[in-house]
């Protein structure tokens, strides 16, 4: 417990910090790119977010989750299979977006150099993966908070630096924005990088044990595979929500022009500023994994119904809270980015998609801890079908609109809310309120 509570509040804090320069990097492109501008940011950002999903394999996930069920003996021999199997994922999957490019009128509708900076992206992400995963198991998460918020810094002090020197149209902007992205995940692969050599040269001093090859592809695919299905399957209904919601637009009666802009307020601005606190899930996240996954092993249940409780106490302590500031000062905090009556609307109304999105995080990593990653893959979809129905139906009628796509979104996460936590309730033999459901 105490591993725990020291790994998440060093995660917390730096977090909080990356999450200001999150905020500042997000104000910056709001000034910059204009409603209409980050409207097509925004909508670019899902498909470069779904390459880089299956780039990284899911490694931090299921890298994380071996390593802290092995022992230390056999970290070496595992980390050298992984480099391997990892370079021909990576060069398969590079000749495999090349073709599509080619073929395939994939971010086609956008910049031609759209296309090729996220050939960049790839490699980076790839081998970065590696050394976040390990990193992870081994619970060294000062390394994976500091890279998280050197990349947000790097992001800003690029898109300062460059906006603040040249003066750009719009669609050149996009361009810049999309350019200082990678290269902030540059600057993270370079730090992991060395953090890494350094990592390995001090493990060739001490004793080693050869891991099965079989054993460990088996045991990395079982979680990469279906984590990776899952956040594809998440990037794409990502990919493709701005898509639907402007479809739902149209049919409601707005101009195309008017569709762009109300998506671009609420992604750009409601959705920023509402999970602005989502850093403390994530970091929950990132520390329960290899934890849960430790506990899990050892059959340890007591204390994992212990973890339980002090995270559900965590996210109710900072997440009731930060909804009822974005529903009181809603109009004070939008207005931080742009004056927009509507950006203040859709942070009011989405307050139940924040607060509910709060639990889902921490509540998938005790279901990876499980190898219930299947479980969550099902929930999310049944999730997501439900959101999408209710977002075109509402939305495409007049008197909903905007409001009825804010609707789908917020039934979407209560939903997949009351999944994750009836599931890991269950497989714990908890009730819903954390007694066990097994009489004696």
């Amino acid at each position: 417990m105490k591993l725990f509570i020291r790994g998440i509040s060093f995660l917390i804090i730096t977090a909080f910090l990356g999450e200001c320069l999150e905020f500042i990097v997000n104000m910056i492109l709001a000034r910059e790119l204009g409603e209409r501008g980050m409207g097509i940011y925004m909508s670019i950002l899902p498909s470069i977010f779904l390459i880089a999903i299956i780039a990284s394999l899911e490694l931090p996930v299921s890298l994380s989750k071996f390593i802290a069920e092995k022992d230390v003996v056999y970290h070496r021999n595992i980390l050298s299979q992984v480099w391997r199997m990892t370079i021909i994922f990576t060069c398969v999957f590079l000749l495999a977006a090349t073709f599509i490019y080619s073929v395939f009128p994939f971010l086609a509708e956008y910049h031609p150099s759209v296309r090729w900076l996220t050939l960049l992206l790839i490699p980076i992400i790839s081998f970065s993966s590696i050394a976040r995963g390990y990193f992870m198991g081994v619970h060294q998460m000062g390394k994976i908070a500091a890279a998280n918020f050197l990349r947000k810094i790097a992001q800003l002090l690029l898109l300062v630096m460059v906006y603040q020197l040249f003066s750009f149209e719009t669609n050149m902007a996009i361009i810049i924005a999309l350019c200082t992205f990678i290269g902030s995940e540059g600057v993270v692969f370079l730090y992991f990088m060395q953090a890494y050599v350094l990592s390995v040269r001090k493990m060739k001093g001490s004793s080693f044990k050869s891991a099965d090859k079989a054993e460990v592809g088996k045991a990395l695919l079982s979680v990469s595979f279906p984590t990776t299905v899952l956040r594809i399957f998440h990037a794409v209904s990502h990919a493709i929500q701005p898509f639907l919601i402007k479809a739902a637009l149209l049919h409601a009666g707005m101009t195309d022009v008017m569709a762009t802009e109300h998506f671009g307020v609420m992604a750009g601005v409601a959705l920023t500023i509402g999970f602005f606190p989502a850093f403390i899930a994530h970091s929950l996240l990132i520390a329960l994994i290899p934890i849960v996954s430790e506990k899990v092993s050892k059959n340890d249940i007591k204390g994992i119904h212990s973890i339980l409780r002090q995270v559900v106490l965590i996210t109710l302590s900072y997440g009731a809270p930060a909804v009822m500031i974005f529903y009181f000062w809603g109009d004070e905090l939008t207005a931080l980015f742009f004056h927009s009556t509507s950006a203040a609307y859709y942070l009011k109304l989405l307050w139940p998609y924040f607060f509910f999105h709060f639990f889902v995080m921490p509540l998938q990593a005790f279901m990876i801890g499980f190898g219930l990653i299947k479980d969550a893959l099902y929930h999310t979809i049944w999730a997501t079908l439900v959101s999408f129905t209710i977002i075109y139906f509402l939305g495409s009628l007049p008197q909903f609109g905007m409001a009825g796509v804010l609707i789908g979104m917020n039934a979407g996460a209560v939903l997949l809310t009351l999944l994750h936590y009836h599931t890991v309730c269950s497989r714990l033999n908890l009730t819903l309120w954390f007694k066990s459901s097994v009489r004696v």
